[in-house]
């Protein structure tokens, strides 16, 4: 994999493009960019790094990777999962399996999400100081450091 030529930063910026689609979005998360930089070198900035044969391998990497898991995460499991739910319906005691394969599926496409509220100490926010900019840059990349890493785990 080409990754392990790339800087954090452009590593941590191909997977921001990957997500986004975007190229100035994804230099955003993955730079330093002040409030008053102006759009322009953002966008030259991203188009620069879309044009380095190493950053464009590794977009089109994790594009690769991530259609892959989504075939797999929607496509084959709801599959799976409706069969599973036909093989219940068919036993005259499985009413409850082929309830559980149908919720599974309702989650799998969004349509049933587990909600749970999360706070801190006296239902304070637990990072009250932390913009999403922030935050998605620092997501970014972790996630950058951990592929590195378990390529690295691979060789």
């Amino acid at each position: 994999m080409s990754e392990g030529n790339l800087t954090a930063k452009q590593e941590a910026f191909a997977a921001a493009y990957v997500e986004t689609g975007n190229g100035s979005k994804a230099y955003r998360l993955s730079h330093d960019v002040g409030a008053d930089t102006k759009p322009e070198t953002v966008w030259s900035e991203a188009s620069r790094l879309l044009a380095s044969p190493k950053v464009s391998a590794r977009v089109k990497e994790l594009q690769a990777e991530a259609r892959a898991l989504l075939m797999v995460s929607v496509g084959t499991l709801t599959d799976e999962l409706e069969q599973a739910r036909l093989k219940a319906m068919a036993d005259d005691k499985g009413a409850s399996a082929a309830v559980s394969a149908t919720m599974g599926k309702a989650k799998l496409h969004g349509l049933l999400v587990d909600k749970a509220e999360v706070t801190g100490k006296d239902g304070k926010d637990l990072m009250p100081d932390h913009s999403p900019r922030k935050l998605a840059k620092a997501v970014a990349l972790i996630l950058a450091k951990g592929m590195k890493e378990a390529d690295g785990s691979r060789s």
